[in-house]
């Protein structure tokens, strides 16, 4: 079954309301806590849920810019990256903290502590919260009236948030994080909210079966858990960062339609195929059913998961046009239903064939579909036999460069790219500049280079060598398809040669050595159960650490080169 395109809708998606929240959070004895609000019950998706104090801008925030210290609009514009308005959103964080939790970021002016509303003080300002939430009184008569300035230098940005717009009610909202004022005591107002509590952060997300946390509030959440107190928290917050906005994409999968967010594998793919959200398409990877990428490209996973196949080997079938004939990417691994579920997900005659390498879970397939659809296949023979598809025999053997018109819009350009193996391919979609890349990228994983075929120099040269193509996606042999290819790229180098100089810090206290003896030192980041597949990679690394001339081997011993 073929995942189908999002259906055409009439219904345009709801504009967003400009929002702003305030993420509350105190230094306790057992680490930092956050303050959590559950909303009253509205009939609406936000009923009932544990939230942060936060709501709708209101256009009579800005009459309260008078009374703003620390920050100005300019500020606050370039910080959010706004042409203007930017302070409505600072100042809309402190009125709904106000209204809904009683906590008030003022100050007198020419003081530095937050004022700390007790006793008679505190019951006159309390008594403005619900003339402030009706509408009857602003923030900006408060501030008139008590002669305080608002200390808006107590909130820092934190992240930036956008509701997919299949949703009914949409917001864009800017989170903001303060330190909770040493004196005030937070009291929800019972009407917008019906209860409060002060959690950790690590406490709240183990409660996520009980406590209704949406999705901006469960992955703030997260973020504040990595922190033990709160002064190390801001001053994270505070640094130069870019904030970029994250509109979680829908999907669906074993745990029901959800959204997805940008750390998770699916995303960059359910933005690409899925852009209004509809809920067509998987958060995971689900075997034998293909899955339409574009009017170009089919996936169809085998049904061959591991540790080193990940979620299973992808089998890509590119090409349409008029006369609508396909090329098959990576036939897979020797698997009848695998095969069948390819050939029953073609959208017409299989005409070529393409092989990235002859690894065992990419080529076996190839002479059964080949056999089926009387493809012209190609690709290259490995240089070594060990681990290969020794029965593979293409009929054509590429050299890297060649370039297929599958269509007329629809060029496939191969790029010889060694190092994982000997004879590994990538295959770049011209008119998508997306790069099928086989094994040599790999999602949430790094590739074993297995010598004698396998090489980490030519491995560190073919990636470098792909960082001058004008690409925009890649879809890997394993995953989901994956953006931003640059940064993927180079955070593969990055990893590999920091992994380099953790094989030489190693030979300089051990050496010489055996790759044995070296392997738990370079590889404490990895668990044991993995040490026998890391193991090829170490040796080589070593090889290319001889070939440089860095280290020397005698009698299975590694050892730092001397210095010349």
């Amino acid at each position: 079954m073929t995942t189908p395109p999002p259906a055409a809708t009439d219904t345009p998606p709801a504009t967003p309301r400009a929002a702003a929240s305030l993420v509350v959070v105190r230094d306790a004895a057992v680490g930092i806590e956050v303050l959590l609000l559950r909303r009253a019950e509205r009939g609406d998706f936000n009923s009932g849920a544990w939230v942060f104090p936060g709501g709708l801008l209101d256009d009579r925030d800005r009459d309260a810019h008078r009374h703003a210290a620390g920050l100005d609009d300019a500020q606050a514009s370039a910080r959010l990256g706004l042409p203007r308005g930017g302070l409505d959103y600072w100042i809309a964080a402190v009125r709904e903290c106000f209204e809904e939790a009683g906590l008030l970021y003022a100050r007198v002016p020419g003081q530095r502590g937050l004022v700390t509303l007790r006793g008679d003080e505190a019951r006159r300002v309390a008594a403005w919260r619900t003339p402030m939430h009706r509408g009857e009184r602003t923030l900006a008569q408060l501030c008139a009236a008590t002669g305080w300035e608002l200390a808006l230098d107590e909130l820092v940005y934190f992240s930036h948030w956008l509701t997919p717009p299949a949703q009914r009610k949409r917001f864009d909202t800017r989170f903001f994080v303060a330190a909770a004022p040493p004196v005030q005591v937070a009291a929800h107002d019972e009407t917008e909210v019906v209860e409060q509590r002060w959690l950790r952060p690590a406490d709240a997300l183990a409660q996520a079966d009980t406590l209704k946390l949406i999705t901006p509030q469960r992955k703030t959440l997260e973020a504040l858990a990595r922190f033990d107190r709160v002064e190390a928290l801001l001053a994270w917050a505070r640094q130069p960062r870019e904030i970029a906005l994250t509109m979680p994409m829908i999907g669906r999968g074993r745990d029901g339609v959800r959204p997805v967010t940008p750390d998770e594998p699916a995303y960059a793919e359910l933005a690409r195929v899925d852009p209004q959200c509809r809920g067509h398409y998987s958060y995971e990877i689900e075997p034998g059913r293909a899955v339409r990428l574009s009017a170009r490209i089919v996936r169809v996973t085998a049904d061959n998961g591991s540790v080193m196949t990940g979620p299973g080997t992808n089998t890509y079938l590119v090409g349409g046009g008029p006369d609508n004939a396909w090329a098959v990417i990576d036939p897979g691994p020797d698997d009848p239903e695998h095969v069948q579920a390819v050939l029953a997900a073609a959208p017409g005659p299989i005409r070529w064939i393409f092989v990235t390498h002859t690894h065992l879970d990419h080529s076996p397939a190839t002479a059964a579909l080949k056999a089926a659809s009387g493809a012209t296949v190609y690709g290259r023979r490995a240089a070594h036999r060990e681990w290969q598809d020794a029965g593979f025999a293409p009929d054509v053997e590429l050299a890297g460069g060649e370039r297929f018109a599958l269509h007329a819009d629809c060029t496939l350009r191969a790029i010889h790219t060694p190092g994982h193996a000997s004879n590994h391919l990538c295959y770049l979609l011209e008119q998508e500049k997306l790069l099928f890349t086989g094994d040599h990228v790999m999602q949430q994983s790094t590739v074993v280079i297995n010598p004698p075929d396998g090489d980490m120099a030519a491995y560190l040269a073919s990636l470098r060598a792909l960082l001058a193509e004008d690409l925009e996606w890649l879809a890997p042999g394993h995953g989901f398809l994956m953006d931003r290819p640059k940064r993927a790229i180079e955070a593969i180098v990055a990893h590999r040669l920091r992994r380099e100089a953790k094989v030489v810090d190693a030979l300089r206290a051990l050496g010489p050595a055996a790759a044995d003896a070296l392997l738990p030192r370079v590889y404490d980041d990895v668990p044991p159960r993995l040490h026998g597949v890391a193991l090829r990679s170490l040796k080589a690394h070593l090889l290319k650490l001889a070939h440089d001339g860095t280290a020397i081997e005698r009698d299975g011993h590694w050892a730092l080169a001397p210095a010349s």
